[in-house]
């Protein structure tokens, strides 16, 4: 590992001898970001529920499933109208949430009496669903249309998640968040997930693409010369977009520089996503 690694004293936590509440926060800080599953369910009667949750993500895409855990409230062990919903009817529309609905759909989360209208007291437009019974939520850049097809309660205590498995039946995409490929633009989305406490991050502030490994097996960090993997200057990052190369330069192990300058203007480069032209700094090959 790079000698610029630093490693520092750990909090270490038994989940059994702290109280569920600091457990959680201490979850939700360290997991995340999480994206938002805004989840439209109706109960027996036909009445709507809207509501937010940050325990979600997508399983499976054949079939295509979905997970996401309404948990029993931990201050008195109650369960979510959500949960409540999808035992007497099981279908759901998974909204994603965008950052210019992130206020509304807070405001979605509050625990409103059974019966009151979350797309009513968050302003949100309800619109029909071609496949299931709860409406979408005309704001979401896309409306995911499911089938509950089962609910696994993990346990009884408050701060116990229910996950509930949902298969998509119809997804819908607004088609202004689509790029020139016709793929979901990340920057057009303009999606928000969830952090610990009251934090929110808005990805499109903080996009940046990390190369898939080769489906051919790059060199792995093992096989740099030593003085680029003991650089002081290059990070875990650094050598790992360097080790992500089929083959090894052409003397490279005899070629590398040691010197600390030309790793600094390497780094420079691979922040860029400049492979080859930082190989050519490390090796004095460029132009």
């Amino acid at each position: 590992m790079p000698n610029s690694t630093t490693f520092t004293t750990m909090l270490s936590i038994d989940p059994n001898t702290i109280q569920t509440a600091e457990l959680h926060g201490y979850l939700l800080g360290a997991i995340a970001p999480r994206p938002i599953c805004f989840a439209s369910t109706i109960d027996a009667e036909g009445r709507v529920n809207l509501a937010p949750y940050s325990f979600f993500n997508v399983f499976s895409a054949s079939p295509p499933i979905l997970v996401f855990s309404p948990a029993r409230r931990v201050r008195d062990n109650t369960i979510k109208h959500t949960l409540e919903n999808v035992q007497q009817v099981a279908e759901v529309v998974i909204n994603v949430v965008s950052y210019d609905m992130v206020q509304q759909m807070s405001l979605a989360s509050t625990d409103y009496p059974k019966g009151v209208s979350e797309f009513e007291k968050a302003g949100f437009t309800p619109i029909a669903s071609e496949c299931v019974g709860p409406p979408r939520v005309a704001e979401a850049p896309v409306q995911l249309e499911c089938k509950v097809i089962q609910v696994v309660p993990l346990g009884q205590e408050g701060g116990a998640g229910n996950l509930i498995m949902a298969e998509l039946l119809r997804m819908h995409i607004n088609e202004d968040v689509l790029g020139p490929n016709g793929a979901i633009d990340p920057r057009k989305i303009d999606l928000v997930a969830r952090m610990g406490a009251n934090w929110y991050t808005r990805a499109k502030e903080g996009l940046f693409e990390v190369a898939k490994p080769l489906r051919t097996l790059g060199i792995g960090v093992d096989m740099l010369p030593e003085v680029i993997r003991q650089s002081t200057v290059l990070s875990g990052n650094d050598l790992g977009q360097l080790a992500n190369i089929e083959v090894l330069p052409e003397q490279a192990l005899q070629r590398a520089s040691s010197d600390l300058a030309l790793h600094q203007k390497a780094k420079g480069l691979l922040k860029d996503g400049l492979v080859e032209q930082a190989w050519a700094v490390l090796l004095k090959n460029e132009n």
